[in-house]
């Protein structure tokens, strides 16, 4: 009895992990505004500061403070006032209208009001609100209580949500990553009918075009080289239309020189790219530097493909590990194993490789040479190429997983230990 307790204690904080998680999935990033907050307690001090470093903030200038609304009062009686003010109050009724009457007597206009109280008060809740406050939220507040009511609150009809970023990574060169964004591209935006943007960033060796039979004069390389010139105008013009809900924005796929960036040089091309559509299938160069490791922190889904092989399950669990110490709060990479069963190659069975990654598959992926290359050489996708194939269904498969419209199915776990033949980091 005395051993089985603790055991209950992880799985339920495990459990309440995964649902934190999703709550967070359904935050969309937060638009450049400079939000300040004032709390009274340690709790809410410390549920801001950590939504103030989630990547979905990264674009926000965000500042916590305590001292409630005296706090602001006497802050904002000399300093100017941000798009976003967040008051703790524990104030109700009376008081608290008195309370926010000072603060509007220093505030401008147009900024923007959130309390955090902590009354459940449904009167009071709608005074606030006919009194010009934008939100009030009860303590205690999670990470994604707060972001989603500054989401609601500073996304414009005009503009819209941003879309759905998805971003695909091969453990190695060969993985077959980018033919898994492609075909998941493709199947997204034929099966559900929802505009799809294709974006290549491997600009020296892609093949979006190739494998979508295009041949675009231009691409992605001619905003990421002028990006002062990046808008929605400037998109449309370097769009490939690839079928009716398919966009791509090809790479240049050749040597005239060299493609080294800043770590946020493609930041503005795909904010673009995701306020015009709303998924962005992002296929990722087998390389590790500023710009990659930017990205990945930024996608909504990071999908790492992977064949059953050591290299791939070392490179695999570093990327793994990685990506999900950089999005803590974001649910772990999508593992899809590919090339499966090359036949008299020496193979790590699927469920051996997820178990030491810690991930669940979404999807396991044959080794089918004749179907992908007849496919690739006409210019096609599986789908295209044969739609009877189990593999056509794979892929309707995890388009369903990575929109969110289905849920993985947990696999049995094996006992396997290759991880310290690998010397790698539990």
């Amino acid at each position: 009895m005395s051993e089985t307790a603790p055991q209950m204690d992880q799985q339920e904080v495990s459990a309440e992990n995964d649902i934190a998680k999703g709550a967070m999935s359904e935050v969309r990033p937060i638009p450049r505004i400079t939000i300040q907050a004032f709390c009274e307690t340690d709790a809410v001090r410390q549920t801001l500061e950590m939504a103030a470093g989630d990547r979905r903030m990264s674009r926000a200038h965000v500042s916590v403070n305590t001292g409630g609304i005296p706090g602001a009062v006497d802050y904002y009686g000399t300093a100017p006032t941000p798009n976003l003010i967040i008051i703790e109050s524990s104030s109700s009724g009376d008081a608290l209208m008195t309370d926010l009457g000072q603060l509007a007597s220093v505030c401008d206009a147009t900024t923007k009001v959130i309390v955090i109280g902590h009354f459940n008060d449904i009167l009071m809740y709608r005074e606030l609100i006919s009194n010009g406050i934008s939100e009030y939220l009860v303590a205690p507040v999670s990470m994604a209580d707060i972001m989603l009511a500054i989401s609601n609150i500073f996304t414009s009809e005009e503009n819209g949500p941003l879309g759905r970023m998805i971003a695909f990574v091969g453990a190695k060169g060969g993985a077959g990553s980018s033919t898994v964004c492609h075909n998941v591209a493709w199947t997204i935006s034929s099966s559900y009918k929802n505009d799809v943007v294709l974006a290549d960033l491997d600009l020296a060796f892609g093949t979006a075009n190739m494998n979508l039979d295009q041949d675009p004069t231009q691409g992605i390389a001619d905003a990421v080289f002028s990006p002062d010139r990046v808008d929605d105008i400037l998109l449309d013009r370097l769009l490939a239309k690839c079928a009716e809900h398919l966009s791509l924005l090809a790479a240049p796929s050749t040597l005239e020189r060299t493609y080294d960036f800043d770590a946020h040089a493609f930041s503005s091309i795909l904010e673009v790219a995701q306020r015009g559509a709303p998924c962005v299938a992002v296929d990722m160069p087998n390389q590790w530097n500023g710009w990659t490791k930017q990205i990945l922190a930024a996608a909504d889904e990071v999908v790492v493909v992977a064949e059953p092989e050591l290299a791939n399950l070392r490179n695999a669990k570093n990327l793994v590990d990685t990506i999900t110490e950089i999005r803590p709060n974001d649910v772990p990479p999508r593992l899809v194993m590919n090339k499966v069963g090359v036949q008299k190659r020496p193979e790590i069975s699927v469920n051996d490789f997820a178990s030491a990654l810690g991930v669940d598959p979404i999807a396991a992926i044959p080794f089918e040479p004749a179907l992908f290359g007849t496919a690739s050489n006409n210019g096609q996708m599986i789908s295209e190429a044969d739609a009877k194939s189990p593999i056509s269904e794979t892929f309707e498969t995890m388009s369903q997983i990575l929109t969110g419209k289905a849920e993985v199915r947990s696999s049995k776990k094996s006992s396997f230990n290759l991880l310290k033949s690998l010397k790698l980091k539990k």
